[in-house]
């Protein structure tokens, strides 16, 4: 999940906008947590995509 769709308890904005000091360190927090949590599903998707075709293009020439 990525935080730009958290609402916060303490506020009730979007975490991503970061308005109160608990948004701003929920928002750093997930950042520095992992790299991943800052992209996008389908960017996600994609480098998996392209993960699957590295793998099958390496099976396919070990043949």
């Amino acid at each position: 999940m990525t935080y730009d769709r958290l609402v916060c308890a303490n506020c009730a904005a979007p975490v991503s906008e970061g308005r109160c000091p608990v948004c701003r360190a929920s928002r750093e927090r997930m950042q520095q947590v992992n790299f991943f949590a800052g992209l996008n599903p389908m960017t996600l998707i994609a480098l998996l995509a392209v993960l699957v075709a590295a793998v099958a293009l390496l099976a396919h020439q070990t043949v």
